[in-house]
């Protein structure tokens, strides 16, 4: 007999979506935000347009899109942070 994931994967053509890898990814992102750049998440409107591309991916069950909008959440954090301190200062 056929496990369900199996019979999903054999209908649709695509794996199932594993929100445990996406949630440990994200938390990852996260993370690195908060250790390096915390302001970043105390200002998340720098970070909507990234955050959307991920959940989007993820509805797409499209895991190297997903990582891509993580690595670009990432990267736009780093690059608003200078400009969040300065109008903190």
């Amino acid at each position: 007999m056929m496990a369900l994931r199996d019979r999903i994967v054999a209908t649709a053509g695509v794996e199932p979506w594993d929100t445990e890898w996406a949630a440990e990814r994200a938390a990852e992102a996260l993370r690195y935000l908060g250790r390096n750049y915390p302001e970043c998440l105390e200002n998340p409107q720098v970070l909507d347009e990234h955050e959307t591309a991920a959940h989007e991916a993820a509805l797409l069950g499209d895991r190297e899109g997903y990582l891509e909008a993580l690595r670009s959440y990432m990267k736009a954090g780093r690059d608003a942070a200078p400009e969040i301190r300065r109008g903190a200062a």
